[in-house]
C-alpha cells in the first residue's frame, strides 16, 4: 500500500484545476500556462484564487493520504514530490502542466508548516518589492530548503525542498530570460500589465 501513496500523489497533482475551472482558453491565451496566475489573467480574480487554493490543496492532500496509508516519512515526502511532478508534467496533458509553485507550497505546508509560512512571506515581499510574481515565486522556492533546516532541522525534507525548488526554477527559465531582457510581466494595481506593453504572450 505504501508505494500506492506515490502513485496517488502523482495522480492528484496531475489534476489540472486551471484547465477544469478556467476552460480550454487558458491553454491558448495569456501565458498559456496551466496555473492560477494565468486563470486570473484570462478569466477573473475569483477563479484564479480558487485554482490557487485547489492547487495547494492537492499538494497537501497527497501528503495527508500518504500518511493515512501508513507510509514512512521518506515515502510521505516522495508522495508530495510526486504531486509536484504530476502538476508540472501531467501524463494526460502530454506532460504540459503548470509551474508547480502553488502545489509545492501545499506540499510543504503539510510537511514543514513554519518553513512554508516563512516562504510565503518571502513570496509576498518579493512581489511587493518588484511587482514580479515570478521573482516572488523564485525567491520563496529557493529559500525553502534553508528555511526547512532553520525551522525544524529535517534534512530529508530540506533535500526534498531543494529538489522541488530546482524543478520549479527550471520551469521558470523563460521568466528568468525575460527578467534579464526586461520583458517580464509586472503587476500594476493587482493586475499584470507587462504583456500589454511588450507584446509578450508567455508567462
Amino acid at each position: 500500500m505504501i508505494i500506492w501513496s506515490v502513485l496517488v500523489g502523482y495522480l492528484l497533482g496531475s489534476v489540472s484545476f486551471a484547465l477544469l475551472i478556467g476552460g480550454a482558453a487558458v491553454r491558448t491565451t495569456g501565458s498559456g500556462n496551466l496555473g492560477a496566475a494565468n486563470v486570473l489573467r484570462v478569466r477573473r480574480t475569483s477563479l484564479g484564487l480558487l485554482v490557487l487554493v485547489l492547487d495547494m490543496a492537492k499538494g497537501g492532500a497527497a501528503v495527508w493520504l500518504a500518511r493515512a496509508f501508513g507510509a514512512n516519512e521518506a515515502m510521505v515526502v516522495a508522495a508530495g514530490l510526486a504531486a509536484i511532478v504530476g502538476h508540472i508534467y501531467p501524463a494526460w496533458l502530454r506532460f504540459r502542466g503548470g509551474k508547480g509553485v502553488a502545489t509545492t507550497f501545499g506540499v510543504f505546508t503539510a510537511v514543514s508548516p513554519p518553513a512554508a509560512l516563512m516562504a510565503a512571506a518571502l513570496f509576498g515581499l518579493g512581489v511587493w518589492a518588484t511587482r514580479y510574481v515570478s521573482v516572488g515565486s523564485l525567491l520563496a522556492l529557493v529559500s525553502l530548503p534553508g528555511l526547512v533546516l532553520a525551522t525544524d532541522g529535517n534534512r530529508l525534507v530540506a533535500v526534498a525542498a531543494a529538489g522541488a525548488a530546482a524543478l520549479v526554477v527550471f520551469r521558470h527559465r523563460g521568466n528568468l530570460a525575460r527578467l534579464q531582457n526586461g520583458t517580464e510581466r509586472r503587476l500594476r494595481r493587482g493586475w499584470i500589465d507587462g504583456a500589454a506593453r511588450t507584446g509578450s504572450t508567455r508567462e
